[in-house]
């Protein structure tokens, strides 16, 4: 039986996927997870996807879809050109009724910027909001814990300030702790199906974010070898979420 998140003050459980499209974020609700965080650009960490692809998501999906409202990869400090676009992305989401959306912003000296992730909170309302991994690159991970509560964000995404969730898992578990059940802590970076136990032992979380990706060869016959449109090292490939990947992590999940 599945028992209460107390992590979380919605009592979550489950798997959210880190889906680059909607091919992805169809693979995610076939494999069994409970919700999106909906981006592009996995390679950048992830910014907001187009209109279409989230029209396209609300319109065929039944599994919440949380868009991640980041204009640029990079850090977290926007111009105010840039926090324009991010308010006018928010608007967008809520007029396609999507669940929730993800925000992350940070002052130059690496505190959470609460002034304007407040203006965000009150705009996306009624929408729910969660914050990403710029939660990671803050200077005080514990303060920036309470500032995301003060702001009443429902949950945040945290490999523990490490490099994968798996080795962030010692602070992983002290977040969880200091949460006390006022804001879902969520493992995230480097979750797969050899580890995920470990988290789940170790941390005491119920809810665990992946993007569970396997790589697509290219079907083009014709290459050209000498040149390029961009940074990848190989261009006749691109990544896209696992359905099977999905299910082995749900298995796990729903054992807690």
């Amino acid at each position: 039986m599945h028992t209460e998140n107390l992590s979380s003050p919605l009592g979550s459980l489950g798997l959210e996927i880190c889906a680059n499209g909607y091919e992805s974020a169809l693979a995610a609700q076939i494999g069994g997870a409970k919700r999106v965080e909906f981006c592009d650009n996995l390679a950048e960490g992830g910014t907001t996807p187009s209109y279409g692809q989230i029209a396209l998501a609300k319109k065929n999906l039944n599994i919440e879809v949380w868009p991640i409202i980041r204009p640029r990869g990079g850090d977290f400090l926007y111009s105010d050109i840039e926090f324009e676009l991010i308010k006018e992305d928010i608007k967008i989401c809520k007029s396609l009724i999507c669940d929730g959306i993800v925000i992350g912003i940070l002052q130059s000296n690496g505190s959470i910027d609460k002034a304007r992730c407040a203006r965000l909170v009150e705009l996306a309302k009624p929408l729910p909001v969660a914050f990403h991994r710029a939660f990671d690159m803050t200077n005080d991970i514990e303060k920036a814990l309470e500032d995301l509560i003060d702001l009443g964000i429902v949950r945040v995404l945290s490999s523990g300030g490490a490099n994968s969730a798996i080795e962030g898992v010692e602070t992983l578990a002290k977040l969880i702790k200091q949460a006390n059940g006022r804001i879902s802590i969520m493992p995230g970076a480097g979750i797969n199906e050899n580890n995920i136990q470990e988290l789940i032992d170790k941390t005491g979380a119920t809810e665990f974010h992946a993007s569970a990706k396997a790589s697509v060869l290219s079907k083009m016959v014709f290459r050209n070898t000498e040149t390029k449109m961009g940074i990848i090292d190989d261009e006749y490939k691109y990544e896209v979420t696992s359905v099977e990947k999905v299910k082995a992590l749900v298995k796990i999940i729903d054992r807690i």
